[in-house]
């Protein structure tokens, strides 16, 4: 993967994890915290299958 696809991929990771913390768990710390977690956890997955080993 090219850095821009990286930056561009690590914005659409903050972004979704901004989003839902402000939509969905803003008075909620810990399901916030778990909810953050699993998000990210998605996106390392995705990201490691869809790398190309690169």
């Amino acid at each position: 993967m090219t850095r821009a696809v990286v930056v561009l991929y690590v914005f659409a990771l903050v972004v979704v994890v901004v989003g839902v913390d402000i939509l969905f768990f803003r008075q909620y710390f810990w399901a916030r915290l778990l909810v953050n977690v699993g998000i990210v956890m998605i996106f390392g997955a995705f990201y490691l299958r869809f790398s190309n080993g690169s």
